[in-house]
């Protein structure tokens, strides 16, 4: 796919945009009339606000440049298409989140550097910043804190030992990685300012997903053999919330559809399916009765920033062993799960998590996030924000006969990095259906769990299933056929 930009030994270099553009965000229009407006103009009452609707509805004036008569997209008598695209400059990370200095650079750095050196670089750091934040303290109050910041505690000492052992692998095939996009051009030292209205775009679009589902679990319990498991978007179909959070919702089209839900509009690409739900209601995603070959998850782990904001709730470890991920996976089963920096959740992974679930861990990843340069958009050796994150790869165990299929596919590498810019928005991961592609057969079914965005050929679960999918976060273009 085309959102590998280059493959090396060490891992993928990845365009996270091209692969959000290239899921054919394209609305098939019923034939247009003169002037441009569309026949299947929204289905969605406008006193009506809890109603899920699909059309190819005329686009508001956020959407996009404003479209005059003139601007008809399709002709009479044509088939007429609208395509959006993912607004680029939600990807536009040219410098360093906190700079590093130019000996920790990675186009000078040393891929070797011992423990020692590394608390002293923390240190340092967290004086420095230590420093800032007293400006205006008292000179006991900042002596306090200071003192604070030079003690490490256990978490932090196991932090820094794991990185002591993985920066060698991180740093080597980053910089092989970040040469090659240099030299091809995809990433470039000077960055021409964008010239997209990057300002009248809200980081955070309130669109109340988390809520609704809250909400949804005062509606009346549904009978599951009166109720059908799968909703099917057509053309033009209309239903309430109820059915929306009680079934999988499915867009088996070639086309993207938008659905209108709470008044506000989301895409859903071609050939994907979705479960918007909290974790006490996947009884739907079981009653699809598809055994998933795949499953990636990125489960809300607890941590200090996650409970002082009310920005999405964590949950427990004892939670996230109740997802029936056993009920779910087709043998052999490749797990996918995402861990934060902590060494805590990392060992729940690989000692607690998977062992309940019978998967083997077989690997171990990193998402290294650089900028449009090819620099690392936090130092290296920070102390408390690293520019990576973890993936713990495993295989679900089975029979003796299940065994026998794991010829079908590559080995999964014990070691691999996914280097890419990061989205701005919060928690946007990169794709993994393409660099999962060489390992996994050809059209399997595919589930992510508490995802915050769709794929095409995925299954997607989530209290904010939608999230990302906002019609704001995306830009329309003119295509006619």
């Amino acid at each position: 796919m085309m959102s590998v930009v280059h493959r090396l030994a060490a891992g993928w270099l990845v365009d996270h945009l091209s692969f959000i553009n290239q899921c054919g965000y394209e609305i098939c229009d019923s034939f247009a009339h003169p002037g441009g407006v569309p026949c299947n103009a929204s289905v969605t009452s406008t006193e009506d606000c809890h109603s899920i609707s699909t059309s190819a509805a005329t686009p508001s004036s956020s959407d996009g440049p404003p479209y005059g008569a003139g601007d008809a997209i399709g002709t009479e008598g044509k088939r007429a298409k609208m395509r959006y695209v993912f607004r680029e400059e939600f990807f536009d990370v040219s410098k360093p989140h906190i700079a590093a200095a130019p000996e920790e650079q990675l186009c000078q750095g040393c891929p070797e550097v011992s423990l020692t050196e590394i608390k002293a670089n923390s240190n340092r750091e967290e004086f420095q910043e230590g420093a800032k934040s007293n400006i205006g303290e008292s000179p006991a109050t900042a002596r306090k804190k200071r003192k604070r910041k030079c003690v490490f505690n256990q978490g932090e000492l196991d932090a820094l030992e794991y990185h002591s052992k993985v920066r060698k692998l991180i740093w080597e095939g980053t910089s092989h990685l970040v040469q090659e996009g240099l030299k091809s051009g995809f990433l470039h030292h000077t960055t021409a300012k964008l010239s997209c209205r990057k300002n009248n775009v809200p980081q955070r679009i309130v669109c109340g997903l988390a809520e609704l589902c809250e909400m949804g679990k005062q509606f009346p319990a549904v009978n599951e053999s009166d109720h059908q498991a799968v909703c099917v978007l057509e053309e033009e179909t209309s239903s309430a919330e109820q059915d929306l959070l009680s079934c999988v919702t499915e867009n088996s089209s070639d086309c993207a559809k938008i659905i209108v839900l709470m008044g506000q509009k989301y895409l859903v690409p071609p050939k994907s399916s979705f479960l918007l739900s909290d974790i006490s209601c996947l009884q739907p995603l079981l009653n699809y009765k598809k055994k998933y070959d795949v499953i990636v998850m990125d489960p809300p782990w607890e941590n200090k920033s996650v409970k002082r904001s009310n920005r999405y709730s964590h949950l427990s470890s004892w939670q996230i062993k109740q997802i029936p991920v056993p009920a779910l996976a087709a043998p052999n089963c490749l797990v996918v799960t995402w861990v934060t920096n902590r060494q805590k959740h990392l060992r729940f992974v690989k000692d607690e998590l998977y062992p309940h679930w019978s998967v083997k861990t077989v690997a171990e990843w990193h998402w290294v996030k650089i900028t449009t340069a090819g620099e690392f958009v936090l130092p290296l050796d920070s102390l408390h924000k690293k520019p990576y994150e973890v993936l713990v790869l495993g295989r679900v165990q089975g029979d003796v006969k299940d065994a026998l299929r794991k010829s079908e596919g590559l080995p999964v590498p014990e070691h691999q990095l996914i280097v890419s810019i990061p989205c701005s928005l919060h928690s946007h991961k990169p794709p993994l259906a393409a660099v999962l592609a060489e390992f996994i057969k050809p059209d399997v079914e595919c589930l992510e769990l508490f995802a915050r965005n769709l794929q095409p050929g995925w299954t997607s679960w989530g209290n904010e299933v939608l999230k990302f999918q906002h019609i704001d976060y995306f830009t329309l273009l003119q295509n006619e056929n």
